[in-house]
């Protein structure tokens, strides 16, 4: 089963990534993945502002009428228009 490097895994990758890049490439390559994570995390937190803003904007909405309001509004118009026409 394949997991996580164990210690001496770990040591053994870190050498095979110094002779490959060289002592002078991995400060670039760190800057690199540390500005990268810093760009993942800016964009997590704006979706989960805009997510947070979307929510709030629907939990704020006023409820669509049921229908049982929209018959009583229906049955007022009419009195009104039968009123109007007598």
């Amino acid at each position: 089963m394949l997991g996580l490097p164990n210690g001496m895994e770990w040591v053994i990758l870190l050498v095979v990534i110094l002779l490959l890049f060289g002592g002078k490439k991995i400060p670039e390559l760190m800057r690199g993945v540390g500005r990268g994570v810093g760009e993942l995390q800016k964009g997590l937190s704006e979706g989960k502002r805009q997510f947070e803003e979307a929510a709030k904007e629907v939990r704020d909405e006023p409820e669509s009428p049921s229908i049982e309001s929209k018959n009583r509004f229906d049955n007022l118009n009419s009195n009104d228009e039968t009123k109007a026409s007598s």
